[in-house]
Parts: C-alpha cells; structure tokens; sequence
C-alpha cells in the first residue's frame, strides 16, 4: 500500500492564495503530487519498465524467432503496453487508493479550480509512462533485431495515447465505487494483453472482438504508436484517430464532471 503525505505548509499556503494564477497553481500541485508520491514514484516508474521490457521477453519466449512481419507487431507492440497500462491499471488503483485515504478529499477542499486538479493528475501518469516507452522500444529492436525509424511525430502521439489512457483510468476511478474500479482495471490487464490486436493483427480475433475493438481505444492506441515507430510499415487510419481524440475528450470530461459533482 502505498502511504501518502500532506501537503507542506508552503505548498498549501501558496496553492490558497487568490492571488495566484492558474499558471503558477499548476506547477504547484506538480510539486505537490511529486512531494506526496515521493516514495513511491521511483518504484511505480521501476515497475512500469519492468512491465514494459517483460512484455518484450515474455513474448519473445512464447513466439521463439518470428518471422519479421511478426516482428515488427511485437516490437511497436510493447510501448503501446507499457503506456495503456499506466493509465488504464496503475492511475484507477491510485487513485481509489487516495480516495479512500483521504487525501484526494482534502485535496479537493482547497480553493484551486477542479480542472487544475484534473490536469496535474494526468500530467503526472503521462510523465511516469514515458521511461517505459522508451526502454520498451530498445528492448524490442535489440530482441527481434527490427529497424524502426520513428517519425517526428511519435512524442506527441505517445502523449495523445498516454493521455487518454490516464484520463480512462482516472474517469473510471471517480465515476465507479472504489471495489469495482480496482477490478476492472485488474480485468483489463488480461484484456489489453491477449485480447486486443497490440502485439499482433486484429484479422487474428473473432469478427465480433473486431467490431468491438472499432469503437474501443486500445486498438487506435496501438495503431497510432505502430504509425510513428515505422510509418514506412504501418499507417493510422482517420476513423482511429477520430474515435482516439473522442475518448480522449470524453474521459477527461467525465472526470471533471466528477471532481465538481462531489465537490
């Protein structure tokens, strides 16, 4: 169980002064969260690697030498992992868990706009995803021996997946009952590892998994992370891209809404 701490009395003070704008009320709830997670942030960033780089292996094992359209799939497939399960398992965990302990309400109590709150939250998810990302993809070109050639535009799109992935994870966290939440994102480590085209081509899925994966994000997650990492392989589609932004948007409103609703 991870323990938490309040905030430091400059932090507070700083965070209920009318005077400050949002701008500098930003950086202080980053600190803030920083301060709060401190001793666990190191290891939450370790096992996110660890996950990332496992994925890599554990497929490896089960796949042997695949031939190098596989390859590929599995390669551009781990970042993807790595940075939906950051934001669909580990945030709703965290979060329910400062629900439950209370800090999230404190939280909640001090003068600060909710959206704010929101924003430093998923801030903070999407910078733990990033080292995983990374490590992930180096793991994968160095075990299945692919050339990837990643586009300029494979950051932001990084940030686009690990943002909406967070804002899934933490909507989901405020919009269910703490039990629930926490099974759910247990539920969608086995979902998001074997039965979503990840690591591999969605024609390999039952016709109805596959209209399903149509509206789901994971799939447009995964193609958009593919697309950047060898655009001379794999394209996004614009209906992806489309249906991505709109669970984006749509999550990261639902989460606000709740923040206000039970203010």
């Amino acid at each position: 169980m991870t323990t938490t701490t309040a905030a430091p009395a400059t932090l507070s003070t700083a965070l209920t002064t009318p005077r400050v704008s949002a701008l500098r009320q930003l950086p202080l709830l980053l600190r803030w969260q920083a301060r709060r997670m401190a001793s666990a942030l190191p290891l939450l960033v370790l096992v996110q690697i660890l996950l990332s780089v496992a994925t890599v292996i554990g497929y490896g094992l089960l796949v042997g030498q695949p031939a190098p359209a596989e390859a590929l799939y599995l390669a551009t497939g781990a970042p993807t992992v790595s940075l939906v399960m950051v934001g669909l398992v580990m945030t709703p965990q965290l979060v329910v868990q400062s629900r439950t302990e209370g800090s999230a309400d404190w939280m909640r109590t001090l003068p600060v706009p909710r959206e704010l709150f929101l924003a430093a939250d998923l801030l903070v998810w999407t910078l733990i995803a990033l080292p995983g990302v990374v490590l992930g993809v180096l793991a994968g070109v160095l075990r299945f021996h692919v050339h990837l050639a990643p586009s300029w535009w494979l950051l932001p799109t990084a940030l686009v997946v690990s943002l909406t992935a967070a804002a899934v994870g933490y909507a989901m966290a405020w919009l269910l009952p703490g039990t629930i939440a926490q099974l759910m994102s247990q539920v969608l480590v086995f979902v998001v590892l074997l039965f979503s085209p990840v690591s591999f081509p969605a024609d390999r899925m039952p016709v109805w998994l596959q209209h399903a994966h149509h509206w789901l994000p994971i799939e447009p997650m995964a193609e958009a992370v593919r697309a950047g990492l060898a655009p001379g392989s794999f394209t996004v589609p614009g209906r992806s891209v489309a249906v991505l932004l709109t669970w984006c948007v749509v999550c990261v409103a639902g989460a606000a809404f709740a923040l206000r609703r039970r203010a």
